[in-house]
């Protein structure tokens, strides 16, 4: 269950995630959150995110991403999200 924070900001993006039936979206995992944020989002989403999530739960949240899913981010966007994590956590 997200907090009502990250509820909020999930419906402020809903358009993000089209494909989600909406009474799904407000619970949707923090892996999914981070994927399409920082791949489709814009810098304001992504600094809303990092904002409400902290870094800590973000690096945690990149760790659990493993294998296909981390094929999922684009190239550009992995390596963005990497470096922020390198240099802040």
């Amino acid at each position: 269950m997200n907090s009502p924070e990250i509820q909020e900001f999930i419906k402020e993006q809903s358009h993000l995630f089209w494909y989600i039936p909406e009474k799904d979206k407000v619970n949707i995992s923090h892996e999914v959150l981070v994927e399409f944020i920082f791949n489709y989002g814009d810098m304001e989403a992504v600094r809303k995110l990092i904002r409400i999530m902290g870094i800590s739960e973000l690096t945690a949240t990149f760790n659990k991403i493993e294998g296909r899913r981390k094929l999922n981010f684009f190239p550009e966007i992995y390596n963005y999200l990497s470096l922020i994590i390198r240099k802040h956590a």
